[in-house]
């Protein structure tokens, strides 16, 4: 019943121009407006994204062969050549009982994070949520039984954190959404305007009314079947819906590749996206990295590279050093849960976020934001922030802070100013007993009043 009366609403849909009568907010949205509405998301800096569907029941394997090295789980319909029939299966086997979006909220939380992305439907087409537009989705084509996005709408207002939804554009389920970048899904006669307007579209609006995300994180967009002016409107109609979301600039065709950021100043979009790989250099134009914690995003089960505590600490503060967020991938089980690894470290980035999160959250980067290898600043008000990234020893110095005459400078988690002076050359010279060095895990900030020189 609820498709019949979905494809009445979708006719009428179809009837209206692909250009409608709207708000561009692309052009009329003021530098001060856009700045305010962008304010909580660049104050964040530091996100989770969860990949979970479908892809979690192979969980990397089909018919006895296991993806190869650098295939990633969440594209094994593609990858494999599942036909559509065969992979629909999953979803008969898709229950996963240990869900508990509380405890994933509460893992988010503590380690630091400030807002979550989950893939309200990725490429393969299946809706985490009970779509009215389709039957393929959580509560009609799974024995779950249960609205996924709701569950954790409700468990991030609890913990304070702002829910976001990843979706996919293109669609290897949807007949009219067929692309011909890959005919191995294609079916006879796809129309891609009847899918925009009477899927995407009404999906999307779902979304908004529903469960009100504070961002929309699109991706499949370098399909043909995508234009820019298509990611426009679309902006343009989201926004028209809820005027504070926050939109990525793969709405559009705007992104240079997984460099993320966009081509064009005109592109669609409100940051970039940076996929795998930190910004080389810094950017005063918003963006945000997302990285994995291993080498794939929906869950593998032989896929063991996991990164280091360490190393996703240190690539937080690269990543705000240079201006951008910092989005960290879990791809849960099909049973419902984030897997041992993940939760582990994300708890180390949490001890170190307990200490030291004042010198990430709401920071800028500076024109020179690093010095030498293992040094990296940022900075809030009148406050400069040295993130060491290894322990320098008893003395460490500086040479591009200026410190103002008189004032005390402290390490991150102790009460107690450290000593320092400045140099004929206008270097500073800092103490750092080593007793301190126990106060903080895989890297330590001194916090110093005073300006980039």
């Amino acid at each position: 019943m609820k498709m019949i009366a979905w494809a009445l609403l979708a006719g009428l849909l179809a009837c209206q121009p692909l250009a409608q009568a709207q708000t561009d907010y692309l052009q009329t949205e003021t530098a001060a407006q856009r700045e305010q509405r962008m304010a909580w998301w660049k104050e964040a800096r530091f996100g989770m994204f969860i990949h979970w569907g479908l892809y979690a029941v192979p969980a990397g394997e089909y018919n006895g062969q296991a993806l190869k090295a650098g295939q990633i789980g969440e594209w094994i319909m593609e990858t494999a050549k599942i036909p559509i029939p065969e992979y629909e299966k999953f979803a008969a086997q898709f229950n996963p009982q240990q869900f508990d979006a509380r405890q994933w909220a509460k893992i988010a939380k503590g380690a630091g994070m400030k807002y979550l992305v989950i893939t309200s439907k990725h490429h393969d087409g299946f809706c985490l949520w009970d779509s009215q537009v389709t039957n393929y989705d959580i509560m009609d084509a799974a024995p779950f039984k249960r609205d996924i996005l709701k569950e954790l709408a409700d468990a991030c207002q609890a913990e304070g954190i702002k829910l976001c939804f990843y979706h996919s554009i293109l669609d290897w389920h949807q007949p009219d959404a067929k692309s011909e970048k890959y005919p191995h899904q294609a079916t006879a006669s796809p129309n891609w305007a009847t899918y925009r307007e009477q899927y995407l579209k009404p999906q999307l609006a779902e979304l908004i009314k529903r469960y009100n995300p504070a961002v929309l994180w699109f991706d499949g967009e370098w399909i043909p079947e995508w234009t820019e002016p298509q990611g426009k409107e679309l902006y343009n109609y989201l926004r028209g819906l809820k005027p504070d979301l926050i939109i990525n600039n793969r709405v559009g065709k705007g992104r240079n590749g997984m460099q993320g950021m966009s081509k064009e100043a005109d592109a669609a979009g409100d940051f970039g996206t940076p996929e795998q790989e930190i910004l080389a250099e810094r950017s005063e134009l918003p963006w945000e990295t997302c990285m994995t914690m291993n080498d794939t995003w929906g869950f593998r089960k032989d896929d063991h590279n996991w990164k280091t505590a360490q190393t996703l600490v240190h690539q937080l503060i690269d990543a705000s050093a240079k201006g951008g967020n910092y989005l960290l991938n879990v791809g849960p089980t099909a049973q419902g849960l984030i897997p041992a690894p993940s939760v582990e470290r994300l708890a180390e980035m949490g001890k170190w976020m307990s200490v030291n999160s004042e010198a990430i959250y709401g920071t800028q980067s500076l024109k020179n934001y690093r010095e030498g290898e293992h040094l990296r600043y940022t900075r809030k008000g009148g406050h400069v922030y040295a993130h060491l990234l290894q322990w320098p020893g008893n003395t460490f110095t500086i040479k591009q802070i200026s410190v103002k005459k008189g004032s005390k400078i402290y390490l991150l988690g102790s009460p107690d100013p450290l000593k320092w002076q400045a140099n004929a050359d206008g270097s500073v010279a800092i103490t750092l007993p080593e007793k301190l060095k126990a106060l903080s895990p895989y890297a330590w900030v001194v916090k110093i009043e005073g300006q980039e020189r």
